[in-house]
């Protein structure tokens, strides 16, 4: 059976939390982001089970649409210098609470999605205390 990893996620640029307790997904606290499409504004919210793709929005985002994410505190751009293997589009980049930093991918329906490590053993290990690996 493979292991849940529930992760607990903020901001790179305020080092404010993105966790919102009161919109949970699968019962866990979700990632809310804002975001802005071609046409709209609104809020983005994740799953923050790692491997979960399940997401609510209050905003319409159509089938392969980009989309800028903001902090929904420092209100700046999340993304990075850097494109998705996968389909070319930014990627968004957020601080893990327990240690490294997950990418996602700003392509409505693209899941390419990674984690980074820089300091690689204090942040790894940091992790794996957290999440018991």
């Amino acid at each position: 059976m493979e292991k849940e990893v529930s992760l607990s996620v903020k901001c790179p640029l305020c080092d404010s939390s993105f966790m919102d307790e009161r919109h949970p997904i699968y019962g866990k606290p979700s990632v809310k982001v804002n975001i802005e499409t071609e046409h709209d504004r609104g809020v983005l919210r994740l799953c923050c089970i790692y491997g979960n793709s399940s997401k609510t929005t209050d905003v319409l985002i159509e089938d392969g649409e980009i989309a800028a994410v903001f902090c929904p505190h420092c209100n700046k751009e999340l993304s990075i210098n850097e494109d998705c293997e996968v389909c070319g589009a930014p990627l968004i980049s957020m601080v893990i609470k327990a240690g490294g930093k997950i990418r996602i991918c700003s392509r409505n329906g693209c899941a390419n999605h990674h984690l980074v490590f820089q300091e690689i053993s204090q942040e790894l290990s940091k992790f794996y205390f957290e999440y018991g690996f």
